[in-house]
This record gives structure tokens, sequence and C-alpha cells, in this order.
């Protein structure tokens, strides 16, 4: 018997609690009682048809604090239809991945109606997280108790309560239990090993668990390149001829691992179910805005906004502040030169050792303001690309990483670039790019993990302090666990964490002839990371909600880019060495030729690489094609049996046989 969303149940008075609604304290209560039927209302009359009830009742409530806080969980049936609705990939018993159905649930390994961990509680809450923000109005004007909160046909109501600040925030529950076992794997025993990257999946969902994998991986990968330039700081410094083999080596290096890194993403992916998740037509993201019209794609009814008005916002607006932030950039970086020159003027002069510190000092002051400056940014980035009022969620986050790549880049290596090129100071290209790299990272695990968790600890004795005061005789478990996380920071995603990879990855391949040991301070950075990552996920910040990913995306492009531009500037600094220099010292015409033509070979021979090596393993090649085969036939077959039915019902019209 086919089981519907209609006959299901949305009244249990007891159900595991999966996400938390935090509504404003003076709510109205006919917005509560209005939000509680639109959440538990049957789907086909427009409800998203979860559980639903207040973590506190009213004698706790008149006990404890009045807090407008509210579970939301669902049925066990209502969880496998949502997951057959988002489209979930689960492996089947002939260790096949398909997209799960509800109707051949007795296909997938591991299903059994008794067994609720089928699916882990990072998939049943971003399953709930998709039925909650796909509740849209209807026949609604207005939301109940609140005029100003204008609504209309197809607006999408969480988006309309957050914005009116009715509620405050939505957030998914820890597991405790699984929490603890996850957290003994992986980060509280400093031993080096691997981190259990199926379990990260698990519970934190792929994105995040891909952004640990890379991490780990790219951690590996830096090893061999700190190995190689020990040596080379420790007996070479000024033989800039030997740097070379360091400097092509590092090339291949930068182009194997990316490439090598894209077969093993794969692998995991498609383990996970995200590699062959059918990619659904993009809703149109929550922040979008515009009068209310027909999408002539889909037919339905959503906002419109001219793309000619868009792109007025970028090249009038964005354009023009993002190049006046550039030029602050280097403003700024000519105050350090100038702070520079003064620090070597007066240790030229007295020759102490207090001076000869000095000399770190200014390199010292532009790393933070560096940090500074970067995170100002940020917020002003994140402003103008949502002003920009993009439609989808894909161009928004493109168009973000492209303003704050562009902005970091030029921030964090024009002074390098200045001191290279332009001054062609060896020594002071060292000094700055060890101070920079050093100082970032020291910044960043202070600020990222060290900080929060500090904060975070001693609100967690606060809130330890008010519940075991209570006099209630009650279970206080629940309500410690949901106004301790509710009071959390919040992740803002993995784009921070990417970002800081990306600026290591240039620390390390853009100058690497001239400053080796920068992968060996990436390397001791990284095992610190992962552990201070970890622990930042687990005790510092909210739950995120999982979210399905097959790659690491656009940052993919951005490292590849990275590792283009840095054949120009490595070939450039061994051109530029004093002995490249005595070889050709009667022509520079033939030493530019020269070095030009290395670039273009070492280049020639990257995207040789990047070709040869398929971004797929065979067997993974192989499964995608059978899997692509097998939903043609059932297409086809499904084709024949609709002609089949239409000639029948033909012929019957008709009064003549029926066909066979």
């Amino acid at each position: 018997m086919k089981v519907t969303l209609s006959a299901l149940d949305t009244h249990e008075s007891s159900f595991l609690p999966l996400v938390v609604i935090e509504l404003a304290q003076d709510v109205k209560e006919e917005t509560k009682e209005w939000l509680k039927a639109r959440i538990i209302t049957k789907k086909k009359d427009g409800g998203a048809q979860l559980l639903f009830r207040p973590l506190l009742n009213k004698y706790e409530k008149e006990t404890l604090e009045n807090q407008n806080l509210y579970l939301v969980g669902a049925s066990k049936i209502r969880l496998l239809l949502g997951a057959e609705a988002v489209g979930l990939v689960k492996e089947c018993s002939d260790n096949t991945m398909r997209a799960f159905t509800y109707g051949t649930r007795h296909n997938f390994k591991d299903f059994d109606d008794d067994n609720d961990d089928f699916l882990s509680m990072a998939e049943r809450q971003f399953i709930i997280k998709h039925e909650l923000e796909n509740l849209r109005a209807r026949d609604e004007k207005m939301i109940p108790g609140y005029p100003q909160a204008k609504l209309y046909p197809g607006k999408s109501l969480l988006r309309r309560l957050l914005t009116s600040g009715i509620v405050v925030q939505v957030f998914p529950l820890h597991d405790n239990e699984a929490l603890k076992k996850l957290e003994d794997t992986w980060y509280t025993r400093f031993t080096l090993k691997f981190q259990p990257i199926d379990r990260i999946r698990g519970y934190f969902g792929e994105t995040i668990a891909l952004y640990f994998g890379f991490l780990e991986y790219f951690t590996f990968a830096l090893i061999p390149m700190a190995i190689i330039g020990l040596p080379y700081y420790l007996f070479a410094w000024e033989d800039y001829d030997k740097y070379v083999i360091f400097a092509s080596f590092n090339l291949i290096w930068s182009t194997v691992i990316l490439e090598v890194w894209k077969r093993g993403c794969a692998s995991m992916t498609y383990r996970w179910g995200t590699l062959v998740m059918k990619r659904k037509f993009e809703e149109p993201r929550p922040g979008y805005h515009g009068v209310l019209g027909i999408n002539p794609v889909t037919g339905r009814e959503e906002p419109l906004y001219p793309s000619y008005k868009r792109q007025l916002r970028i090249y009038l607006v964005s354009l023009p502040f993002v190049c006046l932030c550039l030029y602050f950039s280097l403003f700024v970086m000519m105050i350090y030169f100038d702070m520079e020159a003064w620090a070597l003027g007066l240790h030229e002069d007295s020759g102490s050792e207090w001076t000869s510190i000095l000399l770190y000092v200014p390199s010292i002051i532009y790393a933070i303001v560096i940090e500074i400056m970067n995170r100002l940014y940020r917020y002003a980035a994140e402003f103008l690309t949502s002003w920009e009022n993009h439609r989808l969620e894909s161009a928004y986050q493109n168009h973000l990483i492209l303003k704050v790549l562009v902005f970091n880049f030029l921030n964090c290596f024009a002074s390098l670039f200045y001191i290279a090129f332009v001054l062609r100071d060896m020594k002071l290209l060292r000094q700055s790019l060890a101070t920079l790299l050093i100082t970032s990272q020291i910044l960043n695990q202070i600020v990222e993990s060290l900080l929060p968790y500090w904060l975070q600890k001693k609100h967690h004795v606060r809130v330890k302090k008010k519940v075991e005061a209570l006099k209630a005789d009650i279970d206080a478990t629940l309500y410690e666990q949901v106004v301790l996380e509710k009071e959390m920071g919040t992740y803002l995603g993995t784009f921070d964490d990417y970002l800081e990879l990306f600026l290591q990855f240039g620390y390390v391949s853009l100058f690497s002839c001239v400053y080796p040991l920068a992968a060996a301070f990436a390397v001791l950075n990284n095992l610190t990371e992962v552990n201070s990552d970890a622990l930042k996920m687990c005790r510092v910040f909210k739950r995120p909600f999982s979210e399905p990913s097959a790659s690491i995306g656009v940052w993919q492009l951005a490292f590849e880019t990275m590792s283009v531009i840095s054949v120009v500037t490595n070939c450039a600094l061994i051109g530029m060495s004093p002995q490249v220099n005595a070889l050709f010292s009667e022509s520079k015409t033939d030493l530019i030729l020269i070095v030009v033509a290395v670039e273009h070979m070492l280049l020639a021979l990257k995207f040789i690489l990047a070709f040869a090596i398929p971004d797929k393993p065979r067997h993974i090649q192989m499964k995608l094609a059978r899997l692509e085969f097998e939903s043609l036939e059932a297409l086809k077959q499904q084709q024949m049996k609709l002609t089949a039915e239409n000639l029948k019902e033909e012929c019957r019209e008709g009064g003549k046989e029926t066909v066979p």
C-alpha cells in the first residue's frame, strides 16, 4: 500500500527534537498559533507536516524563564518521504548508489522498518530545514499580528519571519552522545592519525567533511615540499641557481596534488552519494526580491528582477567600490614601506640589538593591519553582493568569492610582488614573507578558535550555575542543552577556512625559490589547525545544517589559478637571480626570451598533466556511465508503456479491437 503524506500523524506528544526555532520574546500569541499550524498542517494544505512543540510546558515556563523556544521533529515515515523529496542518494544492496524512494526502500542497504539509524541525524535535520524553507505563503497578505510584514503568494515564510525579527534563529541540535564518540576519534587525543572523515560527514554533512578532507590532504601534500625545502634553507641561501630544481618541483607538485585531489574527492563523494545526486532546478535564494511575476522556465510565481538593474549595480557601484578598496590597500602598503625604511635607517645609525629587533616590527604591524582590512572588507563585500540581488545562491556565492579573493590576493601579496620585482630586495622579501606567513597563522588561530572557545567556556559555566540553582523538580537536561546552544556563535560556512588555505597555498607556491621554509611552517600550522577547527566545530559554534556537496566547488578553480600565477613568479625570480644574470651579462634580451620560453614550457607541462590525469578514477566513471544507461533504459520503458496505454485508449474510443 502506498503511503501518502496525508496519512502521517503530526500530533505526537513525544518525539526526538532535531531543530530548534527561537522566537522573539514579544511575539503575539496569534502569530505563534499561525506558525504552529503552518508547520504541522498537511502538505496538501500548504503545511510542512512536521512535529512541533514548545521546549517548556506551562508549569516549566512559570518556574523557569519564559523562553520562546520550540522544538521541531518528524515521524520516521515523514523523514523517509522527505529523503525522497530532496533526492538523497543511498547505497543499495547490490552496492550501487541510487536515489532513495520510499516505494523501493527495502532494496537499500541497512534499511529496516525497525531501524531508526538508516538516515543520519544530519540528513534528518537537512530534510527538516528543506521543509521549513519551502513553507510558502498562499492566500496570506501579511503575517498574522504584524501588518507591516507583507506576504505574497510563493514568498518564503521562514525568510520573512527572520527578516521581520519574529523568528530570531533556527538551528539544529547536537547529539551529545554521537558528538562525544566523534570527538574521541577526532581531536581529543593529540596523536598523528587520519581524521574520521566518514564520521565527520555523518555528523556534519558533506560540505564540512570535504573541507576537513581537503585540509588533511593538503597538509600531507605539503610534507614533501617541507622536507625538500629544509636543506635549501639551511645550506644554500644565496645560490639562487640551485633553486631551479626546487622551483620546478614546486610547479609540478602544485599541479599534481590538485588533480589527485579531484580523483580522491570523486571517490569520496560517490561513496557518500552526492556525486550522483541529481541537481534540481535551482529555486530563488531566500534574499532575492523583486516584482511578483511568472518564471518563464518553470511557470511558477516568483519575484522577478530585471537583469540590467543588477548589471548597473555591479558595474556602477560594486566595481568602483572594489577598485577604491584596492587603491586603499596599496596606499597602506606604501606606508608599510616607509616604516621599513625608517626602521632600517635607525638600525644602520645605531646598530644595537634593540634596533635589529625593530626591523621586524613594521612587518608584524602590517600583517595585523592586513588581517583587520580583510575582515572589514569581507563585511562590505557581503553587503554589496546581497544588494546586487542575485536570484541564485550559486551566483551570489560566485560574486562574493570573486570580490573577496581579488582583495585578499592584492592585500596579502602586493607588498611581496613590489619587493620582488620593483625593489628587487631578496633579503627583505624573505623577511616579509616569513613575517606575514607566521603572523597571519598565529592571528587566525587566536581569532578563529582560542578566543571563541574561551568565551564559550565562560558562558557554559554561567548556564550550568543557573540550571543547578533551579528549585523546580524537572529534568533540565534538554533545557540546559538548548539554552547553551542558542547562545553559541553561528558557523558561517567554510568560506573563511578555504580562504585561509588559499592564502597559505599562495605563500608556499608563489615565492618558493626565495623562502623554501614556507611549506614547513604551513605543515606545522595545519597540524594544529585540524584540531583547533575540530574543537571549533564541536564546542564553539552551533551545529550547522548539513549541506550536500560533490566537490569543493569554485575553490578548486581558485587553487588552480594560483598555481598558474606561481609559474610566472618563480620563473621571473629565477631569471632575476645574480647567478642566472651572470650567464647572460652581454644580452638581457636573450635572458628574457629564455625565461619566457621556460615559463611557457612549464605552463604547457602543467596543462598536459592536468589533461593526462582524469578527474575521476576509472571505476567511478564506469559506475556513473552504468547509472546513466539504466536511467535512459528506465525512461525508454516508461515512454513505451505510456505509448501502449495511449494506443489502447485510442482503439477503445474508436471501437476497434484492443491492442495486445
